[in-house]
Formats: structure tokens, C-alpha cells, sequence
């Protein structure tokens, strides 16, 4: 029965080319600019660790002096380094990586090329493990170097191909600062999406979120020994008051310094969370800190839902594309009306020969979604064009847009729905004539 229904369908388009392609083009142009913006909101909003981002949390204590008496005060999005170590240093975690942040003049001795400022990340040995990061040659440094300050470095997929041409350069020699350190490990291409690990400050950024979207870091570093060679010390987030000169690390009154922590089930979650509550407590019994009760962790996605990663105008740009695909709805449901009702004759022949109102309904729906189906195909192409101007604009996350199987599905089912959802009302219309009246028109 559907397909003496689709062929009905087929029939009825082909009788009226002209309303049937404006009826097609307004389906697709709405698809497309619905479902380029949705695909944007989806690569950017989407979860960076898919089956352990739920495992993965990021522990706060909050080393401000500053009086709150309202306690309105949360904890900066870094921890100073005392803090940041001291968690890290009791090992309460499955995994745990340290994490701060720094730019070094960057050479390869043996290699002919000019000195640059690389970004390095200063980082434990769990990182690589926990955050699933991919190589393409050798490995990562083992947990030993962390405590041998091991003068070793990781380095991404890009920095490989600009010194080295793409070669297993695993056992060269890199020169950061003043120092050497031998390359272990080069990376695969990675490009998580956002920069998960090192996002901080984004609800401060008035939307201004790119740095999430850039690529990862060009060497990684083992932390004790990164702090060997950076003796300024990492980028700081904040600091509470200027730092007095000289002042090292240890005893910054900044906050630069981040941890990751891996739990593998909810006791393990509620046990590190008394954990660092009974540290803070401990450290203001001490006299280090003040607020012992802000405390936080946030699970990755709150994380990312905490500093709004998604950019303020995708979202503006989602919310006014759906409202062009309504608009664009409106007009088709007046088309299939005047389509539909325009053949009250033929429904009143079909109704007289004994079929039900439910199958003239049926009817009408197929032709709707038939040319819903040929306007998908048509809002697929404008998609992969929209996305296609996307990567010629200047913003970070450019390079990271590309129509997956996911949004290539739903394209299609969204609009078949919208067809459908479209020509209900007239289907419901045409389905309901008198009989009579229907034969009149004959």
C-alpha cells in the first residue's frame, strides 16, 4: 500500500513542478541553516572523552586571604602550587595529572632551523593515560621521571613535521631555555575539541572562547623538571596581590597550577571529595588558608558547562537559524494547503470509490515527506556549504567542522519531521471536505 501511496506521490509533484520546487527549497534552505549552526552547537558542545569523561574530575580548594563574609567568593579556576601538589602528592586518585602552563624559546640543536616561542605544557605521567592521548612514535614518560626531575620531552604531531619533517625523531635532542632535553614520545595528530585540560577563565571571556578551540601544546614536560628549566615559574591565572620580587613558586601568591583526577566509581568520587575537604580544613587549622569550606569538583562536563566553552554567538546564530526553519515551515504548510485542497475533486473520486479519510490522510503525508525527503538531500548540500564558508572564516575552531554521520542523519530526519509536521494540517484538511462538495468540483 505505500508504494501505490509514493507513487500517488510521485505523480502529484510531477503535475505542478513549479509549487513542488518552491515547496523543496523552502524545506532546504531552512534545513541548511538550521543544520549548519546545529552541527557547529554539536562539535563544540560535544563530550571530549566520550566513556570516561564521566570518570574524570577537576579538584578546587580555594587559597584566597581575601575575607568573604557573604561567601559568595568560589575558587579560582587554578590552585596555587602547594596546594595543587600536596593533593597530588598523596596519590588518593586511580590517575592524577598536574598541570601548568608556559611559553620557552624552543631550538633543535642539530637541525637548521630558527629558534621559536613553543607552548609547553608541564604535566605528570598520567596525563597521557588518563586523557587517552594518541602517539605516533615511542610513549610517555614513566611515573619515576616525574620523581627523577628527567630531562625528557613529548612533542606534538605539528612541532614533529616543522623541525623534523614528519620523522621518528624520538631520542633527538630539543634545546628549551638554556637546557637539552631528549625527546621520548611524538604524538599522533590530536585535537581534542575544546581543550578540555587547560580551560580556564572561560566565563570571564564574554564569549570570547577560541583558545579552548586551538591546537594542543607543542612540547610536553614532565613537571618537576619543566620547573627546573623555567625557573620564572608557570603562567599565572590570578595572583591575590603582587608577587614580592624573587618570590619562587613554592610561595606565590598566585594561583597557576591545576590538577586532573580519574575515580573509577561514585565511592571513590565521594571519598576524594571529603579528601580535599579534610585537606582544607587541616591547611586552615595551619594558618594557610582562610575559606576551608570552598571547596568544589566538577566532573569534566561541568567543568565545560561551568566556563560556557560553547562561543555566545553560535548559540545566538542556533536560535536564529530555527527560527528562519519555522518560518520557512509557515510557508510550506500555506503551499501543501493550496496544493491539497486544489484537488478536492480527485480526494472526492477516491473517497466515493470507498477510500477511508484516514488514507486520504495517509496520502497527503507521503507526499509531504517525499518532499521533505528530496529537501533534506537539498538542505545536506547547502549544509556542507554553509560548513564549507565556516572554515574560510578566521576563528579558532574553523579547522575542527566537518558534517559527521550523526548530523548527516539527522539532517534527513529532521526534515522529514518538519515536512511532515508541515503537511499535517492541510493532510488533515484535505481528509475532512464533505463528500459532496469534494464531487461537486468535478
Amino acid at each position: 500500500m505505500f508504494g501505490y501511496y509514493l507513487n500517488l506521490a510521485l505523480r502529484s509533484l510531477m503535475r505542478n513542478k513549479m509549487l513542488t520546487a518552491l515547496m523543496v527549497i523552502a524545506i532546504a534552505v531552512g534545513i541548511g541553516a538550521s543544520m549548519t549552526t546545529l552541527t557547529v552547537m554539536h562539535l563544540l558542545s560535544g563530550d571530549p572523552l566520550p566513556g570516561r569523561s564521566q570518570h574524570i574530575f577537576y579538584p578546587q580548594v580555594d587559597p584566597s586571604p581575601l575575607p568573604d563574609p557573604e561567601n559568595t567568593h568560589k575558587p579560582w579556576d587554578m590552585m596555587d602550587y602547594r596546594s595543587a601538589t600536596d593533593l597530588w602528592s598523596a596519590h588518593r586518585a586511580d590517575r592524577q595529572a598536574l598541570i601548568g602552563r608556559s611559553a620557552l624559546r624552543l631550538t633543535a640543536p642539530d637541525m637548521n632551523q630558527p629558534p621559536l616561542m613553543a607552548q609547553v605544557l608541564s604535566t605528570t605521567s598520567d596525563f597521557f593515560p588518563m586523557f587517552a592521548v594518541p602517539f605516533q612514535y615511542g610513549g610517555s614518560w614513566q611515573p619515576q621521571d616525574d620523581q627523577q626531575r628527567t630531562r625528557v620531552a613529548v612533542i606534538s604531531s605539528d612541532l614533529n613535521i616543522k623541525l623534523f619533517g614528519g620523522a621518528n625523531s624520538v631520542g633527538r635532542t630539543l634545546r628549551l631555555k638554556d637546557s637539552d632535553v631528549r625527546i621520548i614520545g611524538v604524538l599522533a595528530p590530536w585535537r581534542p575539541s575544546p581543550q578540555f585540560y587547560d580551560l580556564v577563565g572561560g566565563r570571564f571571556s564574554n564569549g570570547q572562547t577560541a583558545d579552548f578551540y586551538s591546537k594542543p601544546q607543542e612540547v610536553f614536560m614532565p613537571f618537576s623538571s619543566s620547573l627546573d628549566i623555567n625557573t620564572d615559574g608557570f603562567m599565572a591565572f590570578t595572583c591575590w596581590r603582587a608577587p614580592d620580587p624573587g618570590t619562587s613558586m613554592t610561595t606565590s601568591p598566585c594561583v597557576s597550577v591545576a590538577l586532573w583526577v580519574e575515580l573509577g566509581n561514585a565511592a571513590k568520587v565521594a571519598d576524594y571529595k571529603a579528601f580535599i575537604t579534610d585537606y582544607a580544613t587541616q591547611q586552615k587549622a595551619l594558618g594557610r588558608l582562610t575559606h576551608a569550606d570552598n571547596t568544589r569538583m566538577p566532573s569534566l562536563m561541568q567543568w565545560l558547562d561551568f566556563n560556557q566553552v560553547v562561543p555566545s554567538d553560535v548559540r545566538l546564530q542556533t536560535w536564529l537559524a530555527f527560527a528562519f526553519l519555522l518560518i520557512c515551515l509557515f510557508n510550506t504548510v500555506g503551499l501543501l494547503l493550496a496544493k491539497f485542497l486544489r484537488r478536492s475533486g480527485e480526494i472526492g473520486v477516491r473517497r466515493a470509490l470507498g477510500a477511508t479519510r484516514g488514507a486520504v490522510l495517509t496520502q497527503c503525508l507521503v507526499e509531504a515527506g517525499l518532499i521533505g525527503l528530496i529537501g533534506g538531500f537539498g538542505g545536506w548540500l547547502l549544509t556542507l556549504l554553509g560548513l564549507a564558508l565556516i572554515r574560510q572564516q578566521p576563528v579558532a575552531y574553523a579547522d575542527l567542522l566537518h558534517l559527521d554521520s550523526t548530523m548527516f542523519l539527522a539532517t534527513f530526519v529532521m526534515a522529514i519531521v518538519a515536512s511532515l509536521l508541515a503537511g499535517a494540517v492541510p493532510a488533515w484538511r484535505a481528509s475532512r471536505v464533505a463528500l459532496g462538495l469534494q464531487l461537486k468540483t468535478l
